[in-house]
């Protein structure tokens, strides 16, 4: 039977817009009758898969979202190898055209990929000594199935196409199913969008001309405790690493790190906003999974919005954690806890006995 790990944060963002909506301020959902900030879970999953210690505890095994294969392997065959321009476009676009429907000859950029297409290191590698071969007189194969064989794979030890999933609508047959759900992180209280109007200064203006700014502009932004849920399936990650433990153990460490340090970075410069976790709760167990965002479906209220947040997961009587337990039996064997409110002395938990237990068999 399958096994999952279950992950629940609280993380408190002061004022910031980390994600914003297409004008330009902060992403909102309305939950339980009232409007919150929202941090939709593509972005979540960026920040996770950028972040610094996901890239250092996983280097080598990490793939590449882009549209620019076809680039990279022509400018590999000419700068490399010397091979002349126009045959290195040719084999760049035969090639690159496997991951995704390639962009017109006549458009400015010919040799993209018309989708972003998410690349393991172990495919690119077969991309360019593919591309190498052909340059060097070898024939692609004939049947598009044989070509596609050449190149992409069903399952290797590219952890974040492991956990994130892909979907090569040309190849459905290489598609990878995510073994990692990331939920959208919503404030567990009602906000209220604030907007900041501001002026930026010419240095150069002297007193003798008029008093007036540069620049005038508004930018919105927002604060507040966020809960985030997201569910790791053990056994499909495994299976989207070729059976690879020890991987798969790294890359549930290296989640469950970036999920309590990593963070959308839209706005930092304007608000170095840079939120840890307060607060983690990490499930293990064979039992079907379930968020526990119903906590907030009621705003959370008052003045001390972590503590009255935390509790309203973990309180032993009105808690959700709790209550799900009594009504559906226990919803998973095994937990452990992070959590440390400023001021408090009954702080408990830290990342690293979290991820050491996430990772864990």
């Amino acid at each position: 039977m399958t096994r999952f790990i279950q992950v629940h944060t609280l993380t408190v963002y002061p004022p910031s817009n980390v994600n914003r909506d297409d004008s330009g301020r902060p992403k909102t959902a309305r939950f339980g009758g009232v409007d919150r900030l929202r941090i939709s879970s593509q972005a979540i999953k960026r920040a996770v898969r950028t972040s610094p210690a996901f890239k250092a505890a996983l280097d080598g095994h990490l793939g590449e979202r882009t549209q620019r294969l076809g680039e990279t392997i022509e400018q590999h065959l000419i700068g490399a190898k010397g091979v002349d321009a126009a045959k290195a476009r040719e084999i760049s676009r035969s090639i690159a055209g496997v991951f995704g429907k390639i962009k017109g000859e006549n458009d400015p950029k010919p040799t993209h990929i018309e989708q972003l297409a998410f690349v393991s290191p172990r495919e690119r590698l077969a991309a360019l000594s593919l591309a190498e071969k052909v340059a060097a007189g070898e024939t692609l194969p004939a049947k598009p199935a044989d070509l596609v064989a050449k190149l992409l794979n069903q399952f290797d030890t590219a952890a974040d196409i492991a956990m994130f999933g892909r979907m090569l609508a040309s190849s459905p047959d290489f598609n990878r199913e995510a073994a990692v759900q990331v939920a959208h992180a919503i404030t567990t209280h009602r906000v209220d969008v604030e907007d900041d109007f501001f002026t930026a200064v010419d240095d150069l203006k002297t007193k003798a001309e008029d008093a007036g700014a540069g620049f005038i502009g508004e930018l919105g932004f927002g604060s507040g405790v966020f809960y985030l849920y997201a569910c790791i399936d053990r056994d499909l990650l495994e299976k989207n690493l070729s059976g690879d433990k020890p991987i798969a153990a790294t890359s549930i460490s290296a989640l469950v790190e970036a999920l309590a340090k990593a963070a959308p970075s839209g706005k930092q410069a304007s608000f170095a906003s840079r939120p840890h976790a307060s607060y983690m709760r990490i499930e293990k167990g064979k039992q079907q999974p379930r968020t526990l965002a119903a906590a907030f479906l009621k705003p959370i209220r008052g003045e001390d919005l972590l503590r009255h947040s935390i509790d309203a997961i973990e309180h032993p009587k009105t808690g959700l954690a709790a209550q799900m337990n009594v009504a559906y039996g226990a919803c998973f064997d095994t937990s452990q806890l992070m959590r440390f409110i400023p001021g408090d002395a009954d702080n408990v938990g830290s990342l690293a006995e979290l991820t050491a237990f996430a990772s864990a068999e």
